[in-house]
């Protein structure tokens, strides 16, 4: 407990040993006279109980009403316990505001829990970076390093910003990002992220962006601002408070002086007025819904699942339309040179040198893997004036030569003629001075769990998967029979994948919505236009963090099955509180009307059910990690 939730409980403690001593000597005196020394002895335990614990909710209904807002669960506890003292109930008017404040603690220690997940991830800001200066590492403001800077990281350190390992081996703990337990073995030359722990070797890295750019940073950003996207039926709740409380009041008043004119038996009717504003306090609603989604959202980060908000969850649990990227998000996306097919009298290494050259510019997978291949050939690619087609592909001059690489339709727009490969796998074609030079095959690996991930979904009642790649038709839809998926569409440029995307989104099953997965970096187009966009975080992409509503943020593409049963859960956890907490509180409220119900079965519908929903509430972050 914080200290203000451990100074409210010593609040209650002191309370109700007072007012449990003013309910034992009511029942030692036995009387039903208010003004006599007994009943004020007992006035004087109860008010002061009373004041004890309820001195806040009397001044917050003061200052509220002050600014306004009058209607909310402090004026509606206020009227309703000083009312019962009025009318001489003094223990009842006093254990209501006393099991109030057991409840409004209840939930601040929910809350917390709920919390705390999300709040674990705040860690990972960086304190310091140690700044190599002059030899010398000085412990500086991560915000004050700049890119090209070198820090170092000594072991136990979290690291602050993002850069490239010029010096030293280690292994770096990422759970706080990714929820996975192993540790990630790095060495010189690899990329490191900000907010990973270096466990055991010294680092020295260079900062590749300044620390606003790094991912901590992006992530920060992300859970600060996630509870500013409420769910629609947050957004419901919210508005159905804001009538309903004002209506239940007129109620109580109509019930307190209507029945009367009639029998003229006003005590008992305003003691039922009373209790129906006790009953009819919406805390359990106003509470555990917001609650219910917080705790979601939470669960989710302790599997490396970084929701953007509750909307986006609540929009994923009606998700029945699934759309997929092929490139990075149902396979490896690490390419590698598998064939090389020269043409027209061209040899092997220099149709590998003329693509490397043109390439040589780029970061784009594919770009890069040729590069290798001609590294590790000896060939070091070397190109000026290198240009991007859009859908294309890409112009540049190499070794005097005016080259073209890219896919079969640049090929015939420049009106070089060429056959369609047979070849499985990504083909990057070539034209050297406007004639055709070869094709290079590029092969990518379908990652392991993309199969399980796509049977998960369709055990969860998915009605269709869709892939969509740029890729040639024969590759895609040998990844797509692979990994089980319902329909493929290939050789797509980006505006295709978008205007395929409308057109899923006209098809989808009425009231459901449309999710597209991709790696967040070329797709964010599609990503946008989904009902939710989900990025592989690919560890260290701040363009997935951007693009998407949900990041899986260690990769993995069988997170997904879990984030749809998270937000599934969650959901399910929200309509039952709903439904519960309306239920009673509508069968108290016709009991108390008719005579039967009383305060006690008024505290229970309010402070019994909030109490009762939180802890149905609280189920939605007990969430098993995806393996």
């Amino acid at each position: 407990m914080s200290r203000k939730q451990r100074k409210m409980l010593c609040r209650i403690i002191v309370a109700a040993v007072v007012w449990a001593a003013g309910f034992l000597l009511k029942h030692i005196f036995n009387t039903e006279e208010r003004f006599g020394t007994e009943g004020i002895i007992l006035l004087v335990i109860f008010t002061a109980s009373y004041l004890i614990i309820g001195w806040d909710i009397l001044w917050k209904a003061i200052r509220n009403i002050a600014h306004g807002q009058v209607f909310d669960e402090n004026f509606l506890m206020a009227i309703a316990s000083i009312g019962a003292m009025i009318v001489g109930e003094y223990d009842e008017g006093c254990a209501v505001i006393l099991l109030y404040q057991i409840g409004e603690l209840f939930q601040s220690v929910a809350v917390g829990r709920s919390r705390k997940s999300i709040s674990d991830m705040m860690d990972i800001n960086p304190e310091y970076a140690n700044l190599e200066v002059e030899g010398e590492a000085v412990r500086t403001d991560p915000n004050e390093v700049a890119a090209g800077d070198i820090i170092v990281i000594k072991p136990g350190e979290r690291i602050p910003l993002d850069g490239e390992i010029i010096s030293g081996s280690s292994a770096l703990n990422t759970a706080a990002l990714t929820g996975e337990s192993a540790l990630r073995d790095v060495t010189v030359g690899d990329e490191v992220i900000s907010g990973c722990i270096n466990t055991d070797g010294l680092l020295r890295v260079k900062v590749s962006r300044p620390y606003s750019d790094s991912t901590v940073a992006k992530i920060l950003e992300l859970v600060e601002n996630s509870s500013e996207n409420k769910a629609k039926t947050e957004n419901f709740i919210t508005r159905f408070a804001r009538v309903y409380t004002p209506v239940v009041v007129i109620g109580a008043v109509l019930l307190a002086v209507v029945p009367p004119l009639f029998t003229g038996d006003w005590a008992a009717w305003i003691y039922k007025a009373l209790t129906f504003l006790v009953v009819s306090c919406p805390c359990a609603l106003v509470i555990s819904v917001p609650l219910s989604y917080f705790g979601g959202i939470g669960g989710a980060s302790k599997c490396g699942i970084m929701v953007k908000g509750a909307n986006y969850l609540e929009a994923l649990s009606n998700a029945q339309t699934y759309v997929f990227d092929k490139t990075g998000t149902l396979t490896k996306g690490s390419f590698s040179v598998s064939e090389i097919h020269p043409a027209n009298g061209v040899t092997e290494s220099a149709l590998l040198e003329m693509c490397a050259g043109a390439e040589s510019g780029s970061n784009h997978p594919i770009a890069l893997s040729i590069v290798d291949a001609a590294k590790q050939r000896g060939i070091v690619p070397a190109a000026e004036n290198a240009r991007e087609i859009a859908g294309f592909g890409v112009t540049a001059e190499v070794g005097g030569k005016e080259v073209s690489v890219g896919n079969i339709r640049f090929m015939r727009k420049l009106g070089a003629e060429c056959a369609e490969a047979e070849s499985t796998g990504t083909v990057v074609h070539c034209a050297a001075d406007g004639g055709y030079a070869g094709y290079i095959v590029i092969s990518d690996e379908i990652k392991d769990g993309a199969k399980s991930a796509i049977a998960g979904l369709k055990k969860l009642g998915a009605a269709k998967t869709v892939m969509l790649t740029g890729d040639r038709k024969a590759t895609g839809e040998a990844v797509a029979a692979a990994v089980g998926i319902d329909e493929c569409h290939t050789e797509l440029l980006p505006d295709g994948k978008v205007a395929l995307v409308e057109k899923l989104y006209s098809e989808k099953p009425e009231k459901s919505t449309l999710v597209f997965v991709g790696d967040g970096m070329n797709d964010a187009p599609a990503l946008a236009r989904a009902d939710v966009g989900i990025a592989m975080g690919a560890l260290g992409s701040g363009a997935a963090i951007e693009a998407a509503d949900i990041v899986l943020m260690n990769d993995n593409i069988e997170n997904l099955p879990a984030a749809v049963k998270i937000a599934r859960k969650t959901h399910a956890i929200v309509m039952q509180n709903i439904i519960f907490a309306i239920t009673v509180k509508v069968l108290i409220m016709a009991l108390t009307t008719v005579g039967i119900g009383n305060m006690w079965a008024a505290v229970f519908a309010d402070v019994g059910v909030a109490i009762i929903a939180i802890l149905n509430a609280m189920r939605a972050m007990r969430i098993k990690r995806a393996q």
